[in-house]
């Protein structure tokens, strides 16, 4: 049977999927998701899990954070290659968050503010440095200062991602993820 498998950097990244995903896909899609301890832990197993993965109808998608690497098609282009020494390279879509998945809620002040009842946060959204929050060095710390500390990692992205616009342009992050999950989802190619 077909399903799509989430393999995460970290819990954050699985709290948002788990509010966005029934969203996103069809609901006779099943999906599982596989949170890491951190990207060295995602990195260290990830070829282990895509080869033990007994289902062969499984479609990986990879998800981590470029943090602090400075190129991120560095950062996909080692995650690929792991993904092909499991063998089943073909089966895999890699997305990396530009800097850190909070990007995707600072393109999204609306789906922030409606999330955590912090008042204010969408009339923002047209300042320069949320019209492209994907070049922000620090988006984790920007969310937290905008929200007055009321940001929390796993329970804030599950509260977000109930609200993100899935048609939002303003993050390439998020559009990349948003379009490769639909595609994998629409076939059984990445």
């Amino acid at each position: 049977m077909r399903e799509l498998v989430f393999l995460l950097e970290e819990r954050s990244a699985q709290a948002l999927l788990e509010s966005l995903l029934p969203r996103l896909l069809p609901p006779e899609l099943p999906y599982r998701l596989i949170p890491f301890e951190g990207k060295q832990d995602l990195e260290k197993q990830l070829t282990r899990r895509i080869r033990g993965y007994l289902n062969d109808e499984a479609r990986f998608v990879v998800l981590r954070d470029q943090d602090s690497a400075p190129d991120c098609k560095v950062v996909k282009r080692r995650l690929l290659a792991l993904c092909a020494a499991s063998g089943r390279g073909h089966d895999c879509l890699v997305r990396i968050a530009c800097r850190e998945l909070e990007t995707i809620y600072l393109a999204d002040l609306q789906a922030v503010e409606q999330a955590l009842s912090t008042r204010g946060l969408a009339k923002q959204q047209g300042s320069r440095k949320f019209r492209a929050p994907d070049q922000l060095e620090s988006p984790s710390r920007e969310l937290r200062v905008l929200t007055k500390q009321n940001y929390e990692k796993v329970a804030g992205s599950r509260a977000i991602g109930q609200y993100l616009d899935l048609a939002n342009e303003r993050s390439a992050t998020f559009r990349h993820l948003v379009g490769g999950i639909r595609r994998m989802a629409a076939s059984d190619a990445p």
